[in-house]
């Protein structure tokens, strides 16, 4: 990347707040320039037009069948306005079958794509759009390859390997301000999963359930900028436990961590799903508690491409989202569950005993201490990439030391996480986006508001910075 590109991008500026520049090269939040859009947002817009451009000469095709009269046409139109207007063609006319046939989307620029996952129920739309045949459904002929740990998925990312790839959520905010690697603008069109992890305890702790009496254990966490070290962290700190002083927190690829439990390498482990419930299974560990009972609905893994991937090749990006958010909102049925279980079991996706994958994607599951739950929501897709879920992150980026000063958080959301885009993606494809895209959350009986996020990081215990 060349160097005037790279100072566009810098998001370091001294004396000023942590912040993402616009890609003018000018000093201001792209909100703020009339005439820049972020790169991938003028692309999410582009690959849109297509679509409204057949919308719109149906609707006014329609119209002027209905209304061929010029005067009457404007009247009825100003009277009624042109929602109203499209409901009442759309009761007797089937609209959007005939929008549909209208629109005629530009091909990809690339077809064959490699994607990067990681074996673990998170990646469940990435990995079922494929025997479900939703990218073939966009003329993309995919190679989902399989890969054992999050810096690989990184660092073939950044080089190239992979066109796009399943990030753990955090993972596309870290690279793009430079946090552990070098900073390359990342774009997150939408969400893979939310729910899906839990904190599994070796089955020698069954008698140390209370987190206050935890101080020199062991834990495993899959990568530094989770959404499993994050909540972690919340959760020990919440119970007087200092992640970094008073246990051991060590990174390790997710495949890796039953063997470790069973050695006695480790004590406990929070990670996706199967590997809790395989621990389980294997009889060497008990699942102490899902994620979601710290913050139900909280956001896990992503679908992440790079932004100059985005720009470049702009109707292929539109294609890969378009694929995601229709086999994330297809994976969301609980009627498909199972269908999808047995799909992902096979050695290219998630080789993984079916058995296994149902209890976590039904929701029926045995926990290690004797207990049969039923929790329907232990995973979930959504894939609304929510700018107050990226806020909460970097609360917790700061909090733990990971980065320092003031921080532009709202406007970093924005940059990285293509909620504005999404709403009109998911709109476009017949489905009901959120209104907005901040909105409060619980996490462990506390509300955060985006809106206050120096606020909320001043009222919780051990902020390191």
């Amino acid at each position: 990347m060349d160097t005037d590109r790279n100072a566009a991008l810098d998001p370091y500026d001294a004396d000023r707040p942590l912040r993402l520049r616009c890609a003018c090269g000018g000093d201001h939040a792209p909100k703020d320039h009339a005439r820049c859009a972020t790169p991938a947002t003028a692309v999410a817009a582009a690959a849109l037009d297509e679509e409204r451009v057949g919308r719109d000469l149906v609707e006014a095709t329609l119209v002027k069948a209905l209304f061929p009269h010029e005067p009457l046409r404007r009247a009825f139109l100003k009277a009624v306005g042109r929602r109203t207007a499209m409901a009442a063609i759309a009761s007797v006319v089937p609209l959007a079958s005939l929008q549909a046939m209208a629109q005629e989307r530009k091909p990809p620029e690339k077809k064959n794509l490699n994607i990067g996952f990681l074996p673990i129920t998170c990646a469940t739309p990435i990995v079922a759009a494929d025997p479900l045949g939703f990218y073939a459904q966009e003329g993309l002929q995919v190679s989902l390859q399989r890969t054992a740990g999050w810096a690989v998925i990184r660092d073939k990312t950044l080089a190239g390997e992979f066109d796009a790839s399943q990030m753990l959520s955090p993972m596309p905010l870290a690279i793009t301000l430079g946090l552990g690697s070098t900073g390359t603008p990342m774009v997150m069109p939408a969400m893979d999963n939310i729910n899906g992890n839990a904190i599994t305890l070796g089955i020698q702790h069954k008698d140390r359930r209370d987190p206050k009496t935890w101080k020199g254990m062991r834990f495993a966490i899959p990568f530094d900028h989770s959404m499993h070290n994050y909540l972690l962290r919340h959760y020990l700190a919440a119970n007087g436990i200092d992640p970094d002083r008073d246990v051991q927190l060590r990174v390790m690829p997710p495949p890796d961590m039953v063997a470790n439990l069973r050695s006695g390498n480790i004590d406990g482990f929070i990670v996706a799903e199967p590997f809790n419930q395989r621990a389980v299974v294997d009889g060497v560990g008990f699942i102490h508690m899902l994620t979601s009972q710290i913050w139900d609905g909280h956001p896990c893994c992503a679908f992440v491409a790079t932004e100059k991937f985005a720009r470049e090749l702009p109707n292929t990006f539109a294609a890969l989202f378009r694929t995601m958010v229709r086999s994330a909102m297809h994976c969301s049925q609980p009627a498909n569950r199972k269908a999808v279980a047995e799909a992902l079991a096979g050695p290219n996706y998630l080789n993984q005993p079916p058995a296994v994958l149902e209890q976590v994607l039904l929701g029926r599951f045995a926990d290690g201490l004797g207990n049969v739950r039923n929790v329907p929501t232990r995973i979930d897709f959504d894939p609304f990439p929510w700018h107050s879920m990226a806020v909460w992150m970097l609360t917790q980026m700061k909090r733990w030391g990971y980065v320092s000063g003031d921080v532009d958080y709202a406007q970093i959301a924005r940059r990285v996480f293509l909620a504005t885009d999404a709403q009109k993606l998911m709109a476009e494809l017949g489905f009901q986006p959120p209104a907005t895209t901040m909105r409060t959350h619980t996490i462990l009986g506390q509300t955060f508001d985006p809106a206050r996020p120096e606020q909320y990081l001043s009222s919780l215990p051990m902020v390191r910075s």
